[in-house]
């Protein structure tokens, strides 16, 4: 059997790696942060501890990773309903990963492999504190994109198109303009140079409402 003191230092240890992590998560306003990962963490490092108890009570008759290995299928649960879906892009997958490799590291920590869950846990910090800050910086380096344009010759189009560009502080580029006469509609190819912070989804949203819009798709360049 576990001793009381082994068991404490386990859940103090799981409790203190993924508050770091929620902590993390919960500054960046994520769905999932400081209270869920400490929850996810020590269910995970309690049900880890109770499998070994089940194991050294009944021996080989049990094994002491069969109630543990449901964590980590059951933890997918939990952090799809992390993840949201905004208009063309999804958001939360990072947090929904995170949840994950915290039930992991509960597991480590309540199997008593220290090494493994700490040096997991630093790791899975630094990526998000410090990755995040990289992707940062070339998302806003990569200012450039093309939109694509599928619509009907309506008079004005341009000009509405260009306002609502304005509206997001978007500067236009180039224009290329291709008229299909099998659908007897014209694709139009902008060259936007977008500002760091807009909202590319509120900004599709205001183009595909222009009137004679069928249909808007970006392109990284």
């Amino acid at each position: 059997m576990i001793g009381v003191e082994e068991i404490l230092l386990r859940l103090i240890i799981a409790g203190a790696l993924s508050g770091l992590i929620g902590w993390e998560r919960e500054i960046h306003e994520r769905p999932a942060g400081f209270r869920t990962h400490i929850l996810v963490c020590l269910g995970a490092t309690l049900i880890m501890i109770i499998s070994q108890n089940i194991h050294h009570i009944y021996g080989d008759a049990s094994d002491p990773g069969r109630i543990a290995a449901q964590v980590v299928s059951g933890i997918g649960f939990l952090g799809a309903g992390t993840i949201i879906r905004e208009g063309v892009s999804v958001k939360g997958l990072t947090t929904a990963a995170s949840l994950w490799a915290i039930a992991g590291i509960g597991l480590a920590i309540g199997s008593g492999f220290y090494l493994g869950g700490v040096v997991t846990a630093l790791l899975v910090f630094l990526s998000l504190w410090f990755l995040s800050k990289v992707e940062f910086r070339a998302a806003a380096k990569a200012r450039f994109r093309e939109i694509k344009f599928r619509v009907k010759d309506v008079p004005g189009l341009l000009g509405n198109l260009g306002s609502v560009l304005g509206e997001f502080e978007a500067n236009i580029v180039n224009v290329r303009m291709e008229y299909d006469q099998i659908d007897g509609e014209l694709e139009i190819i902008m060259r936007v140079e977008l500002p760091a912070q807009v909202d590319r989804n509120q900004l599709t949203q205001k183009l595909a409402q222009c009137k004679g819009v069928h249909q808007v798709e970006w392109v990284n360049i």
